[in-house]
């Protein structure tokens, strides 16, 4: 099942590792022509420490198919950063997207209330006509060194369908240098969800050797959005989310995680 019906709880060992939330818009050339200085004051006391860095984008390719495709160049754009004074909590903003992000998820209303006041700024002061794109993000890691697993197998851990081969009774896990599965499918109500998961080392494996069951789930809507649409569509993406990694987990890995039923 690929989205299980589940009763909501909180993990007191979450594997979540990040959360972001992206909100794209029209490009508003304002926001580049000079530093944001008057989001900055309706933001700083939450967010204080602020960078802002020049980013390049990927370049454009015209004429693909024909005898003379083209590599145009894209003009910089430029990425202010506004980070909470514990380093956890980090809002960006660019002329094509706003966005929160975290690495210290608590809860879902805590999240949506952390969103809601730069949010409320952007729109305010940018009045942007709609949205393109409401994206949110759920990357997890598991790990069974913390939770206590090391002697069973992600088979034990993780449902098949996310397994690719790790998941058939002859395969030696340890013998498998990569697999991983990666999806991306259309859902209901003009939501979308691209999908990855297997095992990986986090930030390369540098700081943190052991391999973990990674879980990136990527859902998004897309269309014309208005500001008033914008809560009802986070919370059905959020709902998605729920949903579908319940369904990726066995009963073992729940208990495990130490589920508390959420209020």
């Amino acid at each position: 099942m690929l989205f299980a019906k589940f009763e909501r709880c909180l993990y007191t060992r979450s594997p979540l590792v990040e959360v972001i939330c992206q909100l794209r818009f029209p490009a508003i050339l304002s926001i580049g022509s000079g530093e944001p200085a008057e989001f900055q004051e309706a933001v700083r006391h939450d967010f204080p420490r602020y960078a802002a860095r020049q980013e390049r984008p990927a370049p454009k390719i015209t004429g693909l198919g024909g005898p003379n495709p083209t590599v145009e160049p894209q003009p910089p754009i430029t990425n202010y950063h506004f980070i909470s004074e514990d380093g956890h909590w980090k809002l960006n903003l660019t002329q094509n997207f706003i966005s929160l992000s975290t690495l210290a998820y608590p809860r879902w209303e805590e999240f949506a209330r952390r969103l809601d006041k730069p949010l409320a700024a952007f729109i305010a002061t940018y009045h942007p006509d709609f949205f393109e794109r409401i994206g949110l993000r759920y990357v997890n890691a598991v790990s069974r060194q913390r939770l206590g697993l090391t002697d069973l197998l992600w088979d034990d851990l993780i449902q098949s369908p996310y397994l690719g081969i790790l998941g058939e009774p002859d395969v030696d896990e340890k013998t498998v240098n990569k697999c991983a599965v990666d999806i991306e499918t259309r859902l209901s109500d003009g939501c979308h969800l691209k999908l990855h998961a297997g095992p990986g080392l986090l930030g390369g494996g540098k700081k943190d050797p052991e391999p973990k069951f990674i879980l990136d789930q990527d859902l998004s809507s897309a269309g014309q959005i208005t500001a008033e649409e914008i809560p009802q569509r986070l919370d059905q993406l959020h709902q998605y989310a729920g949903g579908l990694f319940h369904g990726a987990i066995t009963d073992e890995l729940h208990e495990a995680m130490g589920p508390v039923k959420a209020d």
